[in-house]
């Protein structure tokens, strides 16, 4: 994702505080205390400009949803979105790395995960970095209540196939599987920003759900 530097979006943050968690290292194991409800929490890994993740919380009002993404260029572009629908209250982002979310969710704080359009690595020696590699699914599996689900979306084959292989030998349940998702549109998708720019481009969406098996 390219993105022109902001040299205001810090200050435009900071101001924000009551939408991008300041310090969420403190609500490990009791986001209760920043939603006011015992309520489900969906994570989005990756949430770039923002749409998918306050399109669901403005579709799903009995569940919260916390998007993540690292750069300042980017997630205040989901705050800017954000602001502009009102701030609505089961939604808030991390300013954090999707690597260290065992920093800011412990065991069963996160009842699912969300992977939209993330970045396929495509040479060999990036596996490691992708965000169905087996290193991420355990980081997965220890934020998410047992049994809980990853559901994944994008448009690059490739990395679908990685996917679908990587967390077959993880030892996840395949629950569901698109290999075209708007040639049959589920009434409740939500988009997101790159998936209306390719799905206007003619290119097929894959779609997977995947569930962690309580060992």
């Amino acid at each position: 994702m390219r993105l022109k530097h902001k040299p205001w979006a810090a200050d435009y943050i900071q101001e924000h505080p009551d939408v991008i968690i300041p310090n969420p290292e403190h609500y490990k194991g009791k986001w209760n205390e920043v939603f006011g409800n015992d309520n489900p929490i969906h994570i989005e890994v990756g949430t770039g400009k923002g749409q998918f993740v306050l399109g669901m919380a403005l579709q799903n009002p009995d569940i919260n949803y916390i998007g993540i993404e690292l750069f300042d260029s980017v997630i205040v572009c989901a705050l800017e979105k954000i602001v502009a629908a009102d701030k609505p209250s089961n939604l808030r982002l991390l300013k954090v790395d999707g690597a260290k979310l065992e920093e800011f969710f412990g065991k069963g704080d996160v009842d699912r995960v969300y992977l939209n359009f993330s970045d396929p690595w495509p040479k060999v020696r990036h596996a490691k970095r992708r965000l169905t590699h087996g290193g991420f699914l355990k980081i997965y599996e220890n934020v998410l209540v047992d049994n809980g689900e990853i559901h994944f979306k994008t448009d690059n084959r490739g990395l679908f196939e990685y996917s679908l292989v990587s967390m077959n030998e993880y030892g996840m349940a395949l629950k569901y599987v698109s290999l075209d998702l708007h040639a049959n549109m589920p009434e409740d998708n939500i988009m997101t920003e790159y998936e209306e720019r390719f799905s206007k481009l003619g290119q097929p969406i894959y779609r997977l759900e995947c569930q962690f098996k309580t060992k």
